[in-house]
């Protein structure tokens, strides 16, 4: 089938399938006229990098899984084995974003709290008593 076509069924636009052919990631055969000619399962392999594309995968690591899969080296299960490490590295991220974002609050605190005592100061008013730390009642 020709890329086109390829495109068509896929959804994959045909800039991204020559950028996949660039990579290594698909192998068409040339025709005569230059054109590029995809085996009927190309399909299904275009279907898996896209898939694994929006799962955040990269490209070098798909062309891995793509070459184990060709080999027989790889089945199904090891396929759900790297999508369950893949979940593990989001979450990961995930976590370090969230403390990112806790961590960019505060300095916005931080700043919002400095800004307004630099307010107060230019405006003549004495600086506001920072406030007294609570202790634990002592166990008697």
């Amino acid at each position: 089938m020709l890329i086109s076509e390829l495109a068509q069924r896929t959804g994959v636009s045909v800039h991204a399938l020559r950028h996949y052919e660039r990579m290594g990631l698909l192998r068409p055969r040339r025709l005569a006229n230059g054109y590029r000619d995809y085996a009927p399962q190309a399909r299904r392999e275009v279907v898996f990098i896209a898939m694994s594309r929006a799962l955040g995968f990269g490209l070098p690591r798909i062309a891995e899984y793509l070459r184990a899969w060709r080999a027989g080296r790889i089945g199904p299960a090891e396929l759900v084995d790297a999508m369950h490490e893949r979940a593990r590295e989001i979450d990961a991220q995930i976590a370090a974003l969230q403390a990112q974002r806790t961590q960019a609050l505060a300095h916005a605190d931080w700043l919002r709290a400095r800004q307004s005592e630099q307010d107060r100061a230019r405006h003549g008013a004495p600086p506001r008593a920072s406030w007294p730390r609570v202790r634990r009642a002592s166990a008697p």
